[in-house]
């Protein structure tokens, strides 16, 4: 299962774990922060009498809960330089500089947010009483030492903040950002695997409902608690999702989150006009702002990643392919070249091309460089799938032959070919084996791949996976032609539990069950996907 990580370099940064330690991809730059006009009207008072002050430190917090912390730096520091004295101003910079559930602290961070600190320290006696509070649990997160064991860091503080709720229980945004600094000690570990939440996931879940009731438009809450349910209980997610869609409108990030959700309960269209909104918001903002090149990289990446996944759920062509190559766009190309870990970016123009059958357009594509084995393998694997298409057979098994020795490549460190990289092949070169046998007729072999290919898959959830489509539906439909019909409607059944409301499996559904007489089932899925708009190509 490939959690959040924001790179979907996630699967592959938890979608690609993307490993970049380069200073100026993560530097905020040299960019003046401004007020921007989209972003709400979220406010947490603090002790100063600058009017402009408070506003910066708001629009500060609501960017921290939009996980721009970046931008919220910039805030943060703007509204220091207006109050030279607002000690929880210098809070706010340390509290972004530190990690989050997506990224670990970089050692730069670590002198910046250190000092910060200690000027947020040196100001207390300027600050309230539940403002020192604040700044004395931050405390517990950070060392002068760069080597300082963070996981023990992240625990002291998490516990610090605990005790700074129960101060202060009426206060929100302590909650919120406690239940976030759990989060941190054990980032995409909320659940234990068997559909029920780990200790701290309780209690991430409990504190942020609280905050809900009080407040159900709290952005940082609503944001967290999809995170904290988005695993085994996407549907508890529901109403935040809905929140979130229109509450912030210039956070990119904050309007792709509903699509988290609406991904898992078969809200697709839903999913890809989330993902709409937060790439145009995302544009928006870059007009504006000077954000580094890490925020292009990872969360605006991630929104058209997202959009392109979503589409391709929905059978949305057009968007899909669009998509696609807006997620290659937000690569520079100097670091395209660089990382081997973004060539999942770069082949899903070829994965779309394959979903919507347009062979031609397939062959026209150029082969990769021969060292990005990923999308070498891709490349293979598009071209066999349209070779089998128009019948050219032996074509197709000279390049199922080199999909198979990719798939066969020994993972080194030196090989730019991890193991996540290496199973989609291995999945890549089952399915294309699959379908060649099928068009040979030989149904028994084309069947068996199918299957070790859906094994090799496993139960995927939660974002768009790493392999484009799910196996399942080519396991069905060879079944389907062969007769196996019960067979057939068993694995479109398990699909839709994983998938649900999905056009393409519904659609093998209804052809299943009024292949075996089953009419008024059949027309009752056929409605179905009517109603819902489903597969708009």
């Amino acid at each position: 299962m490939y959690r959040n990580r924001i790179l979907f370099i996630l699967a592959l940064l938890v979608t690609i774990g993307l490993s970049i330690g380069s200073h100026h991809l993560f530097n905020s730059g040299n960019g003046k922060a401004q007020l921007f006009n989209n972003l709400g009207n979220y406010h947490h008072p603090i002790s100063t009498q600058v009017p402009l002050a408070q506003r910066y430190f708001d629009q500060g917090l609501t960017l921290a809960y939009g996980f721009n912390h970046f931008e919220a730096e910039r805030s943060f520091r703007e509204a220091a330089r207006l109050d030279p004295n607002c000690a929880i101003c210098y809070w706010g910079v340390a509290l972004v500089l530190g990690p989050n559930i997506n990224a670990s602290m970089k050692a730069y961070a670590v002198p910046k947010a250190w000092g910060a600190l200690q000027k947020a320290i040196a100001l207390s006696d300027k600050a309230n009483n539940q403002e020192r509070a604040y700044i004395q649990a931050l405390a517990k997160r950070y060392s002068l030492f760069p080597l300082a064991k963070r996981s023990k860091l992240n625990i002291a503080y998490a516990n610090a903040m605990r005790e700074l709720v129960k101060r202060y229980p009426d206060d929100l945004d302590a909650a919120t950002l406690f239940a976030e600094a759990l989060m941190d000690t054990t980032p995409w570990k909320y659940w234990d695997g068997s559909g029920n939440p780990m200790p701290e996931g309780k209690e991430i879940m409990a504190t942020l409902e609280s905050v809900l009731k009080r407040n159900p438009n709290h952005p940082g809450a609503n944001h967290f608690y999809i995170h904290a349910v988005e695993a085994e209980r996407p549907e508890l997610g529901i109403p935040a999702a809905n929140r979130l869609a229109h509450l912030i409108p210039g956070s990119g990030h904050l309007l792709h989150m509903p699509s988290h959700i609406y991904i898992q309960v078969g809200r697709y269209h839903d999913a890809v006009v989330a993902n709409q909104r937060a790439v145009a918001a995302d544009q928006d903002y870059v007009t504006q702002s000077e954000p580094p090149e890490f925020y292009r990289m990872a969360y605006m990446a991630h929104n058209t990643q997202f959009l392109w996944g979503a589409a391709m759920l929905a059978g949305e062509r057009q968007v899909a392919i669009d998509a696609a190559y807006q997620t290659i766009g937000m690569i520079d190309r100097k670091s395209r070249q660089k990382l081997e870990t973004l060539q999942y970016y770069s082949s899903l123009p070829l994965y779309t091309f394959v979903q919507f059958q347009m062979w031609d357009k397939i062959l026209a594509q150029p082969a990769p460089q021969s060292k990005l084995l990923y999308a070498t393998g891709v490349w293979h694997y598009a071209r066999g799938m349209a070779m089998t298409a128009k019948g050219q057979l032996g074509k197709a098994a000279r390049e199922l032959k080199s999909l198979q020795a990719l798939a066969a490549t020994k993972v080194s460190e030196k090989t730019p070919f991890r193991e996540n990289d290496q199973k989609i092949i291995n999945i890549a070169s089952q399915v294309l084996a699959g379908k060649l046998e099928a068009k040979q007729g030989n149904y028994e072999q084309a069947i068996a791949h199918l299957q070790t290919a859906v094994e090799l898959e496993g139960n995927p959830k939660g974002e768009p996976t790493p392999w484009y489509l799910p196996v399942r539906q080519s396991l069905g439909a060879v079944l389907l032609e062969t007769g196996c019909l019960a067979e057939a409607e068993q694995v479109y059944r398990e699909e839709l539990k994983i998938y649900p409301d999905n056009g393409w499996s519904l659609s093998g559904l209804a052809k299943t069950l009024q292949a075996q007489g089953k009419t008024e089932e059949a027309k009752a899925i056929q409605k179905r996907i009517e109603s819902a708009h489903l597969l708009q190509t």
